[in-house]
């Protein structure tokens, strides 16, 4: 079985809250997971697995900005 790692971590790559889930499982269900321990930040950066319409809006709803890999572009959008 595969797991996939979801961590949080501050600006010079210390982790500060991680997350285990299996490796078919969506990353989506990381980041719903995630979301409610995210520190007090400005920024957050992600990949492709986290490019959603919900986490975007839920993230602007903290004050956060959200540097995520779009699913469908190459480079970041914000």
């Amino acid at each position: 079985m595969n797991t996939k790692l979801h961590a949080i971590c501050d600006s010079k790559g210390r982790p500060l809250n991680l997350f285990v889930t299996a490796g078919q499982v969506s990353d989506y269900i990381g980041a719903r997971a995630l979301l409610s321990s995210l520190p007090d930040v400005d920024w957050l950066l992600g990949d492709r697995g986290y490019d959603a319409d919900w986490f975007r809006e839920a993230l602007k709803n903290r004050g956060i900005r959200a540097a995520l890999l779009h699913k469908s572009r190459v480079g970041f959008i914000s």
